[in-house]
């Protein structure tokens, strides 16, 4: 009787899906809860498969947070109108950034609750990404600033504060935009509206010499 064989399911994409199943149950679970017995069940393989591929729960948990973040920078990097003004460029970034963590809430999770409140290594990965994008927009600011005339002191000590700024503001907008009621939940498009009426609004008048001062 001759039978019909099963495909071998090649091992980079069975490793690929026991990652996402990981990142759902570490995002639903957290971390400390998260039992690779459930992360097997989820992705449809035995645990010692798990195992074999992914080593432990420690390394597969840093094996998605470098995922997600390598995902999340190539997101934004992608989104950059490259060569256009530099809002207009920021605009896209933004965009880029709320849209990936919109249609990956899990992934975003991991990365923004998980990761960063379990401590080294995990935290570490985390802060190797923000420093990528921190680095990115600390560049476009820096660069408008100085293409507008702005004094040195500014585009080599404030530049990094400002940028620093963004990028919180940004993470904390996304929580916010994703905690919301479905059909409550803003686009991307509207988020990094959101965040361009909050930022640039000052951004422009101060890299065009403007500055705040107690009592006016």
């Amino acid at each position: 009787m001759g039978g019909v064989k099963n495909k071998r399911v090649p091992r980079a994409v069975r490793e690929q899906q026991m990652m996402d199943a990981a990142v759902l149950t570490f995002a639903r679970r957290g971390y400390r809860a998260a039992s690779m017995d459930e992360i097997a069940e989820v992705a449809g393989v035995s645990k010692p498969l798990v195992y074999l591929y992914l080593n432990s729960k420690e390394e597969l948990f840093t094996a998605v947070i470098q995922r997600e973040a390598a995902a999340l920078v190539a997101a934004v990097r992608d989104a950059v109108e490259q060569g256009a003004a530099a809002d207009r460029q920021l605009w896209s970034g933004l965009k880029g950034f709320f849209a990936h963590t919109a249609e990956h809430p899990e992934g975003w999770a991991v990365l923004h609750q998980q990761a960063r409140t379990h401590g080294e290594p995990f935290a570490l990965e985390v802060a190797a990404m923000r420093a990528e994008i921190i680095e990115f927009v600390t560049g476009l600011i820096g660069a408008t600033a100085r293409e507008a005339g702005c004094d040195e002191n500014l585009a080599e000590r404030e530049v990094s504060g400002l940028a620093h700024a963004l990028v919180g503001a940004a993470e904390s907008l996304a929580e916010w935009a994703n905690a919301r009621p479905e059909d409550a939940r803003p686009s991307a498009k509207e988020t990094a509206a959101t965040l361009m009426n909050f930022a640039w609004t000052g951004l422009g008048p101060l890299l065009g010499g403007e500055r705040w001062a107690p009592g006016g």
